[in-house]
């Protein structure tokens, strides 16, 4: 990671000459290097960074700050890069600043239950330091080994585990964040009650590195469930899925409830590692994680199955085959990634779900009636993902241009039901000429002032969000 390229113009020479001498070697203008940590998951941004810095304390991440409002330029804040939105992409000049150097778990307290650590430390290893501790970091979702702390924090990151244990907003202790002036807040610092005044701390969660630079998060860990189990039913018909989810939720304590169309199955299955669970095909299919009693889950089953909602289930013997079952919904996103889906991230109330599924679905057959559209998602809290694929003679331009064309009818449907247009994945790039959708105009406007407030020379994270 050292100097190969002449910055751009965006970052004067003044400016690189100052980070050069603040980072030494930490700072990057390899082409290659601005390739890789000036991108997302997204694929539909040009990539046009003018550096990379690796800031190793929260003092360097001040330096950053300070110099980014003497020279000019701007801060695009980069964890695992596993975003969906843009949020993390660089497109116009700015200087990545990478955490994955700041990645060292900083303490534990076993009173309070709170594990200290830098940004850049991988989620999973945050759960392995918990599991470490006989204890249980909740916050699960398919990239999470490789998904930072400190950007889980930025966007408020959801996953399977939702419908039992929340968000990650709900495990946030404390954070340590730079502002946009180069200020160091302490917000939360590890209390169970804290009644003064404004939370802070819970306006920089979620806030996509617009508000302040993440440099220490302290999470709360709970006592792990007992042994858990999988099972997965196939549906013949999608309305009913939602008496499916009210007779397990009375039965057994859920940890997770998912739901997969057939040709995701169909995709994940063709990859050759994992077979099909039923033999015979099903419109949909559900699964469910829940904690303790089989026998009762067995009955609930049962009740399913003479009620006509599940066609045929399937339940783990084993934690092994409990994975194997797990992979047929969690293989989908990794799996389908080779058709560069134009992905929609979006909520509504649970009891709307399958009215919303099949209103969307009817729109988009009619809209791209040559595409394959696969369905995946959180049922159990109302978040859906629908990806288009992209036909291989298409170019990615022409298929984007195409799918960005319906998307308003998509979030106009959302509006309609009190739904958000991205349920776990931010606003970003992606999303941000979409937001009318789910804030209203007063609200954008407090949110602009609160931006404004904590970053006033908009040096953080510029054009993402609003």
């Amino acid at each position: 990671m050292t100097t190969a390229a002449a910055p751009s113009p965006a970052l004067s020479s003044a400016g690189a000459a100052a980070l050069a001498e603040a980072f030494g070697e930490r700072f990057s203008t390899a082409p290659e290097d601005l390739a890789h940590w000036g991108r997302d998951w997204t694929r539909s941004f040009t990539v046009a960074p003018s550096a990379v810095v690796f800031p190793e304390t929260e003092g360097e991440v001040q330096t950053l700050v300070a110099l980014a409002r003497t020279h000019g330029f701007k801060l695009v804040p980069s964890g695992g890069r596993t975003g969906l939105s843009g949020g993390a992409v660089a497109p116009a000049g700015e200087v990545v600043v990478s955490f994955d150097r700041m990645n060292k778990v900083l303490g534990f307290d076993p009173a309070g239950r709170l594990l200290r650590c830098q940004p850049g430390v991988v989620v999973a290893e945050v759960a392995a330091r918990a599991e470490a501790e006989g204890l249980y970091y909740p916050v699960d979702f398919a990239s999470a080994g490789s998904a930072q702390l400190g950007g889980s924090v930025a966007t408020n990151a959801g996953g399977i585990k939702v419908i039992r244990y929340g968000m990650t907003r709900q495990w946030v202790a404390g954070l340590r964040v730079v502002t946009g002036m180069g200020e160091v807040l302490e917000l939360g610092r590890g209390l169970v009650k804290d009644n003064t005044g404004y939370d802070l701390k819970h306006l920089v969660i979620g806030s996509e590195g617009t508000l302040g630079l993440i440099t220490e998060v302290t999470v709360r860990l709970t006592t792990p469930p007992g042994p858990l189990s999988v099972l997965v039913l196939a549906l013949p018909a999608f309305p009913d899925v939602m008496k499916v989810l009210s007779t397990f939720e009375r039965a057994v304590p859920v940890t997770a409830f998912e739901f997969f169309s057939e040709l995701a199955l169909q995709k994940v299955v063709a990859r050759g590692d994992l077979t099909r669970p039923f033999p015979e095909p099903a419109p949909f299919y559900a699964l469910i994680e829940f904690e303790g009693d089989g026998e009762a889950a067995l009955e609930a089953f049962e009740h399913c199955l003479e009620a006509g909602w599940a066609r045929d289930g399937v339940i783990s013997q084993s934690g092994e085959q409990a994975a194997r079952l797990w992979r047929l919904r969690e293989d989908i996103s990794e799996t389908i990634s080779a058709w560069t889906p134009y992905k929609n991230d979006i909520a509504v109330p649970v009891a709307a779900v399958p009215d919303f599924l099949a209103a969307v679905d009817e729109r988009v057959t009619v809209a791209y009636p040559d595409l394959e559209v696969v369905w995946f998602g959180h049922i159990g809290d109302g978040n859906l993902h629908l990806n288009i694929l992209k036909p291989d003679e298409v170019s990615q331009e022409a298929f984007y241009e195409r799918c960005h064309r319906v998307s308003p009818e998509i979030f106009a449907a959302v509006q309609s039901l009190g739904g958000s247009i991205s349920a776990e994945h931010g606003v970003g790039l992606l999303k941000k000429d979409y937001l009318h959708f789910s804030r209203s105009e007063a609200e954008r406007t407090l949110m602009k002032a609160v931006r404004q407030a904590f970053d006033p020379d908009r040096v953080l994270n510029p054009g993402k969000l609003l």
